[in-house]
């Protein structure tokens, strides 16, 4: 199986809620962490809502793996579609290490309001001042 196809496959798994099956395979191949900025350009919201709860159970099962992820996170900060860029924040601000949060000020000047909330939201949360 081609790593496009795995990584249409880990999607589908995502819309269909199967989020323990993704969290069980990513911690057994944490390279797949990288693929996280690709996974968030799918234009179904199950599968971004599922990337978000993936990092949820990720933060409190394997934290040590969350930044495998940033490079590529940070990556879709300058995507052209802005719900990608807002979603890529939401997920460094779930990751929270310094390398991820040091990404998000430079989209407080973000072209999209909705954007520049997400991100403010993040920085301005008590866990992360």
């Amino acid at each position: 199986m081609s790593d496009d196809e795995l990584l249409r496959v880990i999607a589908d798994f995502l819309s269909l809620g199967h989020v323990d099956n993704i969290v069980a395979m990513f911690r057994q191949e944490p390279c797949y962490l990288a693929w996280t900025g690709q996974l968030l350009e799918d234009e179904r919201f199950a599968v971004r809502l599922g990337v978000s709860v993936l990092f949820e159970h990720l933060v409190e099962l394997s934290p040590h793996l969350l930044p495998l992820a940033v490079p590529g996170l940070i990556g879709q900060l300058r995507h052209p579609v802005a719900w990608v860029r807002g979603e890529a924040a939401s997920v460094l601000g779930l990751v929270a290490t310094s390398e991820a949060l040091t990404a998000l000020p430079a989209l407080l000047h973000d072209s999209s309001p909705q954007v520049v909330e997400i991100v403010r939201d993040i920085l301005e949360s008590p866990s992360h001042g």
